[in-house]
């Protein structure tokens, strides 16, 4: 597995590994003696398990950690215990034939690029820790030309608290510990559903779902076909399924099925909130969470055409400030929050007491 990480990211000139390790205790001392800017560490390993030597870099606030495990039900959970000590992301291991080895290179790629960023891996360190941005410790490289300003959020009619009636919630690298942040807060008697896209290879969702559900005072679970959508219920979309809502016979359903368009991302943002927007009406409520790249934009963009409204994470607190960034900057978000405030805004919209513990 070792190899084959190396091979995919030294087909990248920008990329240069610098050592591998065997296990956990050998990657620590490689770690303290070579300090890379980004590692990739397999969940399973001889020795220290990846997990152990995972919690002993965050601990030494070492690089920034990306996860590399198998799809299997231990594989997710201990990714899943990974990610909440601190590792950034995961890849699937490239070795299952449920996998699409372009897109996992592509993805690697991607991720190594984006941590291998000082500045990217501060602002997740402290994302993930829930603290605010700090002068960094580093000279910061030049600064680029500023980015055009976001378009201004196109005007919505001031509503009444309790207007809304479903929340469709998009978000990806970072959003496991994000939706950890929400979800537990929201009281039992919330009063709509919620529907949850978070980028995931297959065998993930499940384990997120129930992990999610155990703290909550809400049900949260996974999707599945023809499933009511009913309040105080969070439904994760299932990994390697487009998830869309539909209404009929007097309720509103869970519809699933296999990717037609061949997306970049299945599940995807753009095609459930499309169709929360279409299904809701006035009464979709969007929420846009830390991510890399845009999905969402398309499907925010249905919502806020049938006059619902939307949330979008602030750049401080996001792990990568992708997908908020791009429907902010499309003039689709109408609300700007902070990880830790996006909970009490729920409630406010929704008109829930806000009472967390």
């Amino acid at each position: 597995m070792r190899r084959a990480i190396q091979k995919m990211l030294e087909k990248e000139p920008e990329i240069r590994v610098v050592g591998t390790a065997a296990s956990g205790e050998e990657g620590i001392a490689m770690i303290e003696r070579l300090r890379p800017d980004v590692v990739t560490m397999d969940v399973e390993m001889p020795g220290m398990g990846g997990l152990e030597a995972a919690r002993a870099i965050v601990e030494r606030r070492g690089p920034p950690i990306i996860m590399v495990s198998a799809l299997t039900r231990e594989g997710a959970e201990t990714t899943l215990r990974a990610l909440e000590i601190g590792a950034v992301d995961f890849i699937p291991k490239p070795d299952s034939a449920l996998i699409d080895i372009v897109n996992v290179q592509r993805e690697l790629v991607e991720k190594v690029k984006h941590f291998g960023s000082r500045g990217a891996y501060l602002r997740a360190m402290q994302a993930a820790r829930g603290e605010r941005p700090t002068r960094p410790i580093v000279p910061p490289p030049p600064a680029p030309a500023p980015p055009p300003p976001p378009a201004r959020p196109r005007p919505t009619t001031a509503r009444p608290a309790g207007g809304f009636t479903c929340v469709a919630i998009g978000t990806s690298t970072g959003g496991p510990v994000a939706l950890s942040q929400i979800l537990p807060k929201l009281p039992a008697g919330f009063p709509i559903p919620i529907i949850v896209v978070q980028h995931m290879p297959p065998g993930f969702t499940r384990p997120l779902a129930e992990r999610l559900d155990a703290s909550s005072k809400i049900d949260v679970v996974e999707g599945v076909d023809g499933m009511p959508l009913s309040a105080g219920t969070a439904i994760i979309a299932p990994a390697g399924k487009q998830l869309r809502v539909a209404r009929g016979a007097g309720n509103v359903r869970v519809t699933l099925a296999d990717d037609a368009q061949k997306s970049l991302h299945v599940p995807s943002v753009d095609v459930m909130a499309a169709s929360v927007g279409e299904t809701y009406g006035s009464g979709a409520l969007g929420v846009i969470l830390t991510g890399m790249g845009h999905d969402g934009v398309q499907g925010l963009r249905v919502i806020k055409d049938r006059g619902g409204y939307v949330l979008g994470q602030d750049e401080a607190s996001s792990v990568v400030y992708g997908m908020p960034r791009a429907a902010a900057v499309a003039g689709l978000v109408d609300r700007v929050v902070a990880l830790d405030g996006v909970t009490r805004a729920l409630c406010e919209l929704t008109g829930t007491l806000y009472a967390p513990v």
